[in-house]
This record gives C-alpha cells, sequence and structure tokens, in this order.
C-alpha cells in the first residue's frame, strides 16, 4: 500500500488469462499479476470502486477462454489474453461517483477477477443488494445469475403444469439443484442426472428429488432413462448437450418442452458431437429453445418475490462449494470441467 499521509492506492491482485485455450483448459493458463488502484473514483465520473467479496466459477466463463470465430454465434465476449478476465461476483461500494450507489453498498454483477474493480454500473449488469438477512454468497449463485437462469428456464420456457415429468442434466449444479426444487414445489416427478455418487445422494436427500442416477455408471443413457421415466419426459432442462441429449429426445412426450441453458459437456471438444435423434422433435411436436438469462433479468424483481420466501422458510436449500481466497481461483474454475465442485463454485475473496 502506498502511503501519503493518508493511503490513496491499494494492492490489487488479478487473475490473468495467458493466452487463448484449446481443449481443456489448466491451471497454468491463469496466471496472477500484482497492480495497484486508486481507492477513489475521478471526480464527476459516474464509476464506482468496489471491494470484491466473492466471484463466482460458471462453465460459460470456457467459452470465453476461447479464440474468437468470427463465423460463429458468440454468448459473450472472449477474454483478452495478457488481461484480467470477469465474472459475476458480490462487492461492496467503496466510493462512487454513481448516483444510485453510496459507500458501503452491496451489489452483484460483472466485475473483474481481482481484489478490486472499478465498474460503470449498467441496467441489467450490476443489481443492488437489498436483501442482506440471506447468506451474501447465494448472490453469486441461488439470488443471483444462475438462480434467474434456473426460473426464467423452467417458468418462462418450460411452462409446467402440477404433475409432469421433469428430466434435469448436471442436477447438482449451481442452476440444477435449483430447477429439480422448482419443479418439486410445482408437484412434478423431478429426476436428475449427476457425475457422481456422492452427487446422486445430495440430490435425493438434500434437494428431495424423486430419483436420481449417476450416468457414468450407465451403459445406455436411453436405457437408464426409460427405466426413470416410464411414462416418458415432459420437461427437460438441459445443461449438457451430447449423448445425453441423443437419449433424451427419444424419450420425450408428446409436446414436451426443453430449455436448453447449457451444454458443458461440449464446452473443451474442438469438434463438437452431433444430434442424431433431432427429427422426434418433429414426430413428438417437442419444444426446444435456447435462452440467455440476461433476457429474463427484467423479471429480477418478480424472482425475488417469488424465492426469498421459500428460502427464509427453509422449503428451498443450496449447497455450494467454496474456495478460499483469490490465489484458489484458476483451480476452483478448472475444476468445474472436470466435475470436481459439489454444489455451487464459488471463491471468497474476503470476507468484509
Amino acid at each position: 500500500m502506498v502511503n501519503t499521509g493518508e493511503a490513496s492506492t491499494v494492492n490489487n491482485k488479478q487473475v490473468i488469462l495467458q493466452d487463448y485455450v484449446t481443449g481443456f483448459p489448466k491451471e497454468s493458463d491463469l496466471v496472477f499479476n500484482d497492480a495497484t488502484v486508486d481507492l477513489s473514483v475521478p471526480a464527476g465520473s459516474n464509476k464506482v470502486l468496489v471491494k470484491n467479496l466473492y466471484l463466482s466459477c460458471d462453465p460459460y466463463m470456457r467459452i470465453r477462454m476461447g479464440k474468437p470465430d468470427p463465423s460463429a454465434a458468440a454468448l459473450a465476449l472472449p477474454y483478452t489474453p495478457g488481461q484480467q478476465i470477469y465474472g459475476y461476483g458480490v462487492s461492496r461500494v467503496i466510493d462512487s461517483g454513481h448516483p444510485d450507489y453510496t459507500k458501503g453498498d452491496l451489489l452483484w454483477g460483472i466485475v473483474g477477477w481481482e481484489e478490486y474493480s472499478v465498474i460503470t454500473p449498467t441496467l441489467y449488469s450490476h443489481f443492488k443488494i437489498l436483501h442482506t438477512d440471506v447468506p451474501l454468497s447465494y448472490y453469486t449463485g441461488l439470488l443471483g445469475m444462475a438462480g434467474m437462469t434456473a426460473y426464467s428456464g423452467f417458468y418462462e420456457i418450460c411452462s409446467p403444469k402440477k404433475g409432469e415429468t421433469v428430466f434435469v442434466s448436471a442436477a447438482s449444479g449451481a442452476v440444477g439443484q435449483l430447477v429439480g426444487q422448482l419443479a418439486k414445489i410445482m408437484g412434478c416427478y423431478v429426476v436428475g442426472s449427476a457425475g457422481s455418487n456422492e452427487k446422486v445422494d445430495l440430490l435425493k436427500n438434500k434437494f428431495g428429488f424423486d430419483e436420481a442416477f449417476n450416468y457414468k455408471e450407465e451403459k445406455d443413457l436411453n436405457a437408464a432413462l426409460k427405466r426413470c421415466f416410464p411414462e416418458g419426459i415432459d420437461i427437460y432442462f438441459e445443461n449438457v448437450g451430447g449423448k445425453m441429449l441423443d437419449a433424451v429426445l427419444l424419450n420425450m412426450n408428446l409436446k414436451g418442452r426443453i430449455a436448453v441453458c447449457g451444454m458443458i459437456s461440449q464446452y473443451n471438444l474442438e469438434e463438437q458431437e452431433g444430434v442424431r435423434n433431432l427429427a422426434t422433435v418433429i414426430y413428438k411436436r417437442v419444444k426446444l429453445q435456447g435462452f440467455v438469462v440476461s433476457d429474463f433479468y427484467d423479471k429480477y424483481s418478480k424472482f425475488l418475490e417469488f424465492v426469498l420466501p421459500y428460502i427464509r422458510e427453509g422449503k428451498i436449500t443450496y449447497v455450494e462449494d467454496v474456495a478460499e481466497g483469490l490465489e484458489k481461483g484458476p483451480s476452483a474454475l478448472i475444476g468445474l470441467f472436470h466435475g470436481k465442485n459439489v454444489g455451487k463454485q464459488l471463491i471468497v475473496v474476503a470476507r468484509e
């Protein structure tokens, strides 16, 4: 820290992308940089200086690590090699020139992977935190981007009805664990898939799924789904893609709905897998819709009104996998793509 009578700058550790990534990312693709940051924002600006408390590890961040392909549609702008990466985080305001934020306010939204960030808050990129009777870390997941993803995909796209059958892949992750609980609240029959027996146990005994299976132990995914859904699947919340999607298509019911949230099985492949059973969408009149959570951020207040009472009453629970310290960030993020996390993966940068 620079001392000029009163501290005006502070050290600011950052996580930097070394170079564009192909295949599975490695911890060595992310390095640390020691920078400094001014503890005040320029007079007259609308910028906000925040201290980052929690950072969110999310699968979509892998897409941003790849070299941009001008011919392909992009979910988000790619990271720039040699600069810090960005993602969702929970932060406290240190100084502000923005009329909507004052020192001490809490917010969640897009910040750098660093100890302090200077941001320019924009509509639906940053949200002021008004409810602090729940864990602050929830705003990296349950009450943040992941929660909104589950809510909007399930209710806005799938239009669930009581008694319907629901399948969730990657069901113990940040999004899937909430989708399953929302489906149970609706009175649906819910099955989830996950990549370990520990996660399967979590789905059935913690989140209340009716059934769950470890996809790594199933030689025939189609048979596994027929075993769990003898009457077929009405709703599929898609987080995986590849062979799982192919098997699900064979088991969809007439006028079923598929919300395509993510395809984590494909993000690290240099050549993505094809889907062979897509014609089922025609024969079964299946609605197959991809979506991006930012399309629904205008419903965030409605989401909070809906979900907060369930959290406070203990009717919705959430499991987090917490890595302590920014220095654990690279291993936590890379671990997502090897299924190492149990629940929502996040990083504690500072606890105050």
